[in-house]
């Protein structure tokens, strides 16, 4: 690092900070110094998350490899399903519960782009995922519309198939700003369906959830866009923070009620660690459909299938169906069959995960396909992860280490 200035008071920890604000050091540099800062800097830039980066090892290849067998499960008998795959650490959004502009500002460190996972390498590595039982695909970011080419990894993504020979249900997840003028070009590509991230019908409520001026009618021009090339069945999802947003529950009720859009409520969470959560700001699910059951009477829904995140509710009157998402108050780890890919490369087995495992310097390092697959299953098999469980009784203590931030591994 050239023309940084270091004064003698400088602690180490600041002198720390100071370097990796300007990149000097590489990819998951260790601290020489017992601090316990860790450095993730990608040559040029750093991402600079608080004092120190996600903790993430190499895993090691067993000695014994094993051929997949098509159903994987960890050590609470969840099977492994879902894989959710971030493809860009980038958003054009700044949502206070994901990105927020304190956070993620001007001056912000993304990941260079030989840093990020090619399209060969995520097809490489979900083809694997596959093979051990994997029948969904959902595609996050930051913003995945920001990706370029991302049409070439949905078509590379839409060809895999399942042991069985079935087609994976490929997803995606976006803040709409890009679905208008996409929409079709992912359809063809083989995009089943969307996801929408919506926060506010208010164009001033939606400007205070995701600090930036992008109007709501242009969202909501993206979802009948997408509904008429077949993007579907769409869903719509609403965070609600107490004291923020929650005045628009009924609002956006009404709004997608009697329309082939699928409304869900999700509870605010603490994914990482930088959109300064708490308990009281967090709506209960059931606060909400109490609210709207009011004046348009609701009744539960059977879940789909087992591990479904949302709780179905539906309108008495046939008006269509809504759900909410109830990490916080009604924990539902116990059927999670989601494993997460990181923009890099990482393979996290939580959302709140805390660490992650190094799939992409397997990748790189030349390591064979049968190589990588026994890593992933013994992952996988070792998973116990219940953090929302034990979020309700130890809250406090849970806190104390550093999550992995949503921008980075996906929502």
């Amino acid at each position: 690092m050239q023309n940084a200035i270091v004064g003698p008071n400088y602690s180490l920890n600041t002198l720390c900070l100071a370097l990796l604000k300007h990149g000097a050091f590489d990819a998951s540099e260790r601290s020489p110094y017992n601090t316990g800062l860790t450095y993730f800097a990608m040559t040029e830039k750093i991402i600079p998350l608080a004092d120190h980066r996600y903790q993430n090892t190499i895993p090691i290849v067993p000695a014994r490899l094993e051929k997949p067998t098509g159903l994987l499960t960890d050590s609470r008998a969840r099977p492994l399903q879902d894989l959710r795959i971030s493809i860009t650490d980038r958003c054009n959004f700044r949502c206070v519960y994901c990105m927020p502009k304190e956070v993620f500002d001007k001056d912000y460190a993304y990941l260079p782009h030989s840093s990020l996972l090619t399209f060969e390498e995520i097809t490489r590595i979900a083809s694997l995922f596959v093979a051990h039982g994997v029948e969904k695909i959902r595609l996050t970011g930051g913003e995945p519309l920001l990706r370029k080419n991302i049409e070439r990894l949905i078509e590379m993504l839409a060809a895999l198939r399942t042991p069985d020979g079935r087609a994976l249900d490929l997803t995606l997840t976006t803040n709409g700003s890009l679905l208008a003028r996409k929409a079709q070009s992912l359809k063809d590509a083989g995009l089943n369906r969307v996801t929408v991230s919506l926060d506010a019908l208010d164009d001033a409520v939606f400007k205070k959830m995701n600090d930036v001026d992008f109007a709501v009618s242009d969202v909501l021009h993206g979802l009948d866009v997408a509904h008429q090339v077949g993007l579907g069945p769409i869903k719509v999802n609403m965070v609600v923070k107490g004291g923020m947003n929650d005045q628009e529950i009924l609002p956006m009720a009404r709004y997608f009620k009697d329309t082939p859009f699928i409304l869900r409520f999700i509870e605010y969470m603490d994914v990482g660690a930088s959109n300064g959560w708490k308990m009281d700001d967090v709506i209960p699910s059931k606060e909400v459909v109490r609210r709207i059951s009011e004046s348009m009477p609701l009744e539960p829904v059977a879940a789909n299938y087992t591990g479904e995140t949302a709780s179905r509710w539906r309108y008495v009157d046939g008006g269509g169906e809504v759900g909410v998402i109830s990490s916080v108050t009604q924990a539902f780890c116990s059927d999670c069959s989601r494993a997460r890919l990181s923009t890099e490369g990482k393979l996290y087995t939580c959302l709140f995960a805390t660490g992650g495992h190094d799939l992409r310097a397997l990748v790189r390092n030349g390591r064979s396909d049968e190589e990588i697959s026994t890593v992933i299953g013994s992952i996988w098999r070792g998973r116990g992860d219940q953090y929302s469980e034990l979020r309700t009784a130890n809250t406090a203590s849970l806190r104390a280490e550093r999550k992995v931030e949503m921008s980075y591994i996906g929502g």
